[in-house]
């Protein structure tokens, strides 16, 4: 287990899951609560980090929205790409992502194809934990037909965030190994918060973390 551990989460109710683990006594634990958004995480995650000692581990844990029938409320999974996904120019024609726009290069660092690519030994410790997914990355929550197909067919991912390609870029740009945790509390489709599974989801998550802060290395 690394010595210092940076757990970082958009909200106090996602930030509470790890609040309440104990850690193995050679092991410090500071958590980085960043309010919602790309640009909130972006800002609380340099500030800590320009002001603090390197963590040997930063770890994203939330919620998230699944794309996948074979991801459902309460299970835990560990995205290993991630992407700004409505980041991008809309013509007539369409939506095109800043890369394909000309705007950027696709395979410039932290990107390699147009994602952020998490890989690491903690990444691989934690694969036997929790299934790799794919993940995207997106400033409004998705909560339309229209908007979720346009996702769907251009990404084909497996979960939806409005924080984890943020927290990929800084600790890429920072040199931090990192992993991420998401819990899925809804399915993603037409939005009905009454479906949601926020508790469970959370319970879950907080299970999971502990499983694997305490696994040794």
């Amino acid at each position: 287990m690394p010595a210092r551990v940076l757990i970082v989460a958009a909200t106090k109710a996602e930030a509470d899951a790890a609040d309440r683990i104990s850690v193995p006594d050679n092991t410090s634990k500071s958590i980085l609560i960043t309010g919602v958004g790309t640009v909130a995480t972006t800002w609380a995650m340099a500030r800590w980090i320009s002001s603090n000692p390197r963590p040997d581990l930063a770890i994203n844990i939330g919620l998230a929205g699944s794309y996948k029938k074979s991801i459902n409320p309460g299970d835990v999974v560990m995205p290993v790409t991630d992407c700004f996904a409505d980041a991008g120019i809309e013509t007539g024609e369409g939506f095109s992502t800043l890369a394909e726009a000309g705007l950027e290069d696709p395979d410039m660092f932290p990107f390699s194809k147009g994602m952020i690519v998490a890989g690491n030994r903690f990444v691989r410790k934690a694969a036997g934990i929790v299934s790799p997914v794919n993940a995207i990355t997106v400033n409004t929550a998705s909560g339309s037909e229209s908007t979720i197909e346009k996702l769907r067919t251009k990404y084909d991912p497996d979960i939806e965030t409005m924080e984890g390609a943020a927290f990929f870029y800084v600790c890429s740009m920072a040199d931090v190994p990192f992993i991420a945790l998401r819990a899925v509390s809804n399915i993603v489709e037409p939005r009905s918060r009454g479906k949601w599974e926020i508790r469970l989801a959370l319970d879950k998550l907080s299970m999971k973390l502990k499983e694997i802060l305490v696994k040794p290395d």
